[in-house]
């Protein structure tokens, strides 16, 4: 890739087309930029050799006009504090376009959980947990499971946290066990918005998703899920990828098998149903009618999105375009599903399973899912309606629109004092 995008850059740069299609003060507008508060703390743990050893980490509290401050933790060697940064941002406008009561939130630690015992990892955890104790809590902070973190970490969030308030509150973090307060379909959530979002999109652009091929680039959570649940709607999947290559069978394959050969041997790569091998690069830019990225941010640049050929991208991971590619895309009329909705049901399942701690009654996965497709639908609906009453470029303007109106509506309802 040849623009490598600052995360936090490509948030402010989305705001801003927005706010031009807004009655919304520049003032309010500056102030929707940036993060309330960003905590910068150092970790020292304890290795099982006994050495110590030093790791940095991050907690942003981007905006919490519209509820408690949410979004998940992850460990990966290229966190950063414009990353964090960034991903907070997104949350808060992610929780406002499905119009659920929170704001957005989001951390990370400078970690590669894979140089680590399932031990270090602990001990890493619940010292995060530790210094993130002052500003969590169900009604203040919520975080949740993100890149490389799962139910286990957020498990240990969460006993970490009880222990040292002396108390059980369950809804501190999301994404947990079902055993410790999880919820029904939360493993689901992220994949299943982005098909509904997808099929939303192709019936809006009176195109038939029975047949249509699919790209999945990452075939982590998220991405094998997307597969499953688009194959079942009756699209044919013909590509995947992982960190380690893709395959690629124009007849398509089977999803699940493939997640299969993932879990076995580490990668996609070598599975039987697909007949070729290829790389990332070329799962991205194959001729299909939908393309899901659900990778990491900047996975498509200008460069590369000038080889996009999919009709239709729906945007399983955060930021996987840069806003050049934005431009270059919008030039060829590919219709993106941005993140924000597109990849909101995880966010909009762990706010049930809130709502779930928070009454101790917990839901069938049979409602869970319902409840989500009507919040996905009626989110897509209202991106459908900002893009054609403000005549937008792209439809990610569009989710812009509608979402930071809410939370500048909710900034300015509750006014300002010193």
């Amino acid at each position: 890739m040849s623009d490598e995008a600052n995360p936090f850059e490509s948030l402010q740069s989305q705001i801003d087309d927005a706010a031009a299609h807004l009655d919304v003060g520049d003032d309010v507008i500056e102030r929707l930029k940036h993060p309330e508060r960003v905590l910068e703390t150092n970790l020292t743990i304890e290795r099982d050799d006994g050495d110590l050893e030093r790791f940095k980490a991050f907690r942003s509290q981007f905006n919490g006009d519209r509820g408690p401050y949410k979004g998940g933790i992850r460990y990966h060697p290229g966190v950063s504090r414009d990353e964090v940064k960034a991903l907070s941002g997104w949350m808060t406008y992610k929780t406002a376009i499905v119009d659920i009561p929170l704001g957005g939130g989001k951390g990370g630690i400078i970690v590669d959980p894979d140089d680590y015992s399932e031990s270090e990892l602990e001990r890493l955890t619940r010292s995060f947990a530790k210094e993130l104790r002052p500003m969590v809590g169900e009604d203040r902070d919520v975080p949740a499971p993100d890149v490389n973190t799962g139910q286990r970490e957020m498990n240990w969030i969460k006993d970490t946290y009880e222990t040292l308030e002396n108390t059980s509150e369950p809804g501190v973090v999301t994404g947990k066990a079902l055993d410790s307060g999880g919820s029904e379909g939360r493993v689901d959530a992220t994949g299943r918005s982005t098909v509904i979002a997808a099929r939303e999109a192709f019936d809006y652009l009176d195109k038939d998703l029975e047949g249509a091929t699919v790209a999945v680039q990452g075939y982590g959570n998220a991405g094998w899920i997307a597969a499953r649940l688009i194959d079942e709607m009756g699209a044919t999947v013909v590509a995947a990828s992982d960190s380690s290559g893709g395959i690629y069978n124009p007849d398509g394959f089977d999803p699940v098998a493939a997640k299969d050969h993932k879990n076995e041997t580490g990668s996609v790569v070598g599975f039987e149903g697909g007949e070729e091998e290829i790389t990332n690069d070329d799962v991205l830019t194959l001729d299909v009618d939908l393309l899901i990225p659900a990778a990491l941010e900047n996975a498509i640049d200008a460069d590369l999105a000038e080889a996009v050929e999919a009709d239709v991208i729906s945007e399983a991971a955060n930021g996987p375009l840069t806003p050049a590619a934005d431009e270059v895309l919008e030039d060829k009329d590919v219709f993106v599903i941005p993140d924000i909705l597109a990849n909101a049901g995880g966010v909009t399942v762990s706010y049930f399973e809130w709502v779930q701690n928070r009454q101790r009654f917990y839901w069938s996965e049979q409602r869970v899912n319902e409840e989500l497709e009507g919040i996905i639908v009626d989110a897509f609906d209202a991106l459908v309606e900002s893009y054609e009453e403000h005549d937008l470029e792209n439809p990610r303007t569009a989710a812009y629109v509608v979402a930071v109106q809410r939370v500048a509506d909710a900034f300015e309802e509750a006014g300002s004092w010193p």
